[in-house]
């Protein structure tokens, strides 16, 4: 019984139900009825026998008679009782199968309650609210899961807030310390090499710390940027292939795409996904690797997959990769000036448009980021 679900279990208590008073009351109407039909022979013998005659006097026919009343009598009670059992069966299965039916039609509002919570995103909270409207067993759940909504919303917009504030604060002493860095390099050439050592690992600090200031910037910013305008996949693909080329031949790695696609979405933005994932999939790709984006349209929805020769995401870290500021390897991340919130912003961005992004094969042999939008973000 544990593992039924509530429908099941309604039907199965409603037809056991119905069984139950189904037999007892042909136990009862069983009963009832050889009870009258005894009664009726017995009637019809005794008037037979009280017909005037003399009771001594023996007549073959009235005997014969009698015989063949009492096998029609039992012949009628064993019919009768059969289809008392047959009507019972027959009611206890009907019982069932309406119940099944009913309580399905009954427990709709908890069907459509569930399929709304599996909708709930960080980027819809406030498009996902049950309306109240509905039965009152349901209404107070509704009210009350709605209030849950409003203050993650709430909580998400303070965390927004907070974030865009802090980078907002923190970009201009960056700034700051970026041009006194490179000042003071400039007016000082001949410095010991300790120093220059000093001096370079102050400037790579800095500029990991002003893209990591930036990004985080334009995570905060996403919900003000419109998503409305009609991109083709293919020649953005192209452009940002162009864009990381001298990334790719330090690497010598090769850059393949197949395939194209039109959707509504931010322009800027869908260029960031697709910079970021071809970025990360050159980065941390073998020597002499390949890069291939695939864009295709399949289940009436655009997908675009990225893959790598690389050396694959560990099983346990293939959802985790899209947490800010996480890393599989964070001595490489460093050494390839990752700041851990490429991948965080890329689920930021294919969230806003209502798709989903996902690690869709990893091995040795490589990786294959898949990203897929709904219909209602895509076109043919």
């Amino acid at each position: 019984m544990k593992n039924l679900s509530l429908q099941w279990r309604i039907t199965l208590m409603t037809a056991l139900l119905i069984g139950a008073t189904c037999i007892f009351m042909n136990v009862l109407i069983g009963y009832s009825g050889r009870h009258y039909m005894d009664s009726i022979g017995s009637h019809i013998t005794g008037y037979e026998e009280t017909g005037g005659e003399d009771p001594d006097f023996f007549d073959p026919r009235r005997e014969r008679l009698d015989q063949e009343l009492t096998i029609v009598i039992h012949g009628a009670q064993e019919s009768f009782i059969a289809t008392n059992w047959y009507i019972t069966a027959a009611a206890a299965l009907l019982g069932g199968v309406l119940a099944y039916f009913l309580s399905g039609h009954a427990l709709k509002p908890l069907r459509t309650f569930a399929a709304q919570v599996e909708k709930v995103q960080p980027n819809n909270l406030t498009d996902t609210k049950i309306p109240e409207a509905v039965l009152p067993e349901f209404r107070q759940f509704s009210r009350s899961f709605n209030q849950m909504l409003d203050r993650l919303d709430s909580g998400f917009a303070a965390q927004r807030q907070f974030t865009g504030n802090a980078a907002h604060e923190l970009r201009t002493p960056l700034s700051l310390m970026q041009a006194q860095l490179e000042l003071f390099s400039a007016e000082h050439p001949e410095v010991s090499p300790e120093t220059a050592d000093f001096l370079r690992l102050l400037r790579e600090q800095t500029e990991r710390m002003t893209q990591m200031t930036k990004t985080l910037l334009e995570m905060s910013e996403l919900r003000t940027v419109p998503c409305t305008e009609r991109i083709e996949i293919g020649p953005m693909v192209e452009e940002i292939f162009t864009d990381l080329a001298p990334l790719a031949e330090r690497k010598n790695i090769t850059l393949k795409a197949t395939g194209d696609g039109t959707m509504t979405g931010s322009d800027t933005l869908l260029y960031r996904l697709l910079y970021n994932l071809t970025e990360n999939a050159i980065r941390y790709n073998r020597p002499d690797g390949t890069v291939h984006i695939a864009v295709a349209y399949e289940a009436s929805c655009l997908h675009i997959t990225v893959t790598d020769t690389g050396c694959g995401i560990p099983q346990p870290y293939r959802e985790s990769i899209f947490q800010p500021f996480f890393r599989v390897d964070k001595s490489r991340s460093r050494e390839n000036g990752g700041v851990g919130l490429g991948l965080s912003l890329a689920w930021e961005i294919v969230a806003l448009h209502g798709g989903e992004i996902r690690v869709a094969e990893s091995s040795e042999k490589g990786t294959t980021i898949a990203v897929s939008f709904p219909t209602d973000a895509s076109a043919d």
